[in-house]
Order: C-alpha cells, then structure tokens, then sequence
C-alpha cells in the first residue's frame, strides 16, 4: 500500500506559476500510475493529468494541456504537477491518486490510492 501527500499549494495571481508535488511512501511510487484531480467548491472531483510508471506517457485535461506538465523522478519518489499561465478558474483543491493499472486515465473511480490534497487559489 502507497501513502501520497501533496504540496506545493498556495496563493498565486494570475498568469503565474505553481509547482506541486506529491510525495509517496510505504512502496516505490515506480510501481503506480499517477493521475492529478481537483476539485473547486461545488463542483465535482475532475481530472488533471496523468502519467504512466515510466514517465513514458502522459495526459492532460483539455483544460490545462500546454499549460500544466506532469512529470515523475522515480529516484525521488516524487510526481510533480507544473502549473504555468494560471488562472482563476484554475482554482481547486488539487490531489494526487495512484494505481497499479488505471484503464481509464481520466476516471477518478481508476484510481485507489489517494492523498489528502492541497489547496491552490488563482487570483485575479
């Protein structure tokens, strides 16, 4: 079993830039495919981006493709989530999940382990 902690939330304008990171232990986070979710205040949990085991492929919402990178250091057991040219509606609380064998990149339901997240507030 895989336990993940977010960091890396804060208060930003617009136009900045976030770094997040989610941390793994109890096993190699090498094993898991790792996805981003967030979720704003009333509205439901939505997807992000993923990346598989390697690093090899990755994913991205439509929403924030050219703008967020998702990326992985194995060695560190680390995923990180690049978040550039923020926005307002960029505001959420942001988590990170992770699973053996998502099928489904984008369903959250793919996705067994999951952190407690992080806060991330754009400001216009």
């Amino acid at each position: 079993q895989v336990q993940l902690v977010e960091s890396g939330g804060g208060l930003v304008q617009a136009g900045g830039h976030l770094r997040l990171s989610c941390a793994a232990s109890g096993r190699r986070i090498s094993s898991y495919a790792v996805g981003w979710f967030r979720q704003a205040p009333g509205k439901e949990r939505e997807f992000v981006a993923a990346v598989n085991w390697s690093g090899g492929n990755t994913y991205y919402a439509k929403s924030v493709k050219g703008r967020f990178t998702i990326s992985r250091d194995n060695a560190k057991n680390t995923v990180y989530l690049q978040m550039s040219s923020l926005k307002p509606e960029d505001t959420a609380v942001y988590y990170c999940a992770a699973d053996t064998t998502p099928t489904h990149w984008t369903w959250s339901t793919e996705y067994t382990y999951w952190g407690q997240g992080t806060q991330v507030t754009v400001s216009s």
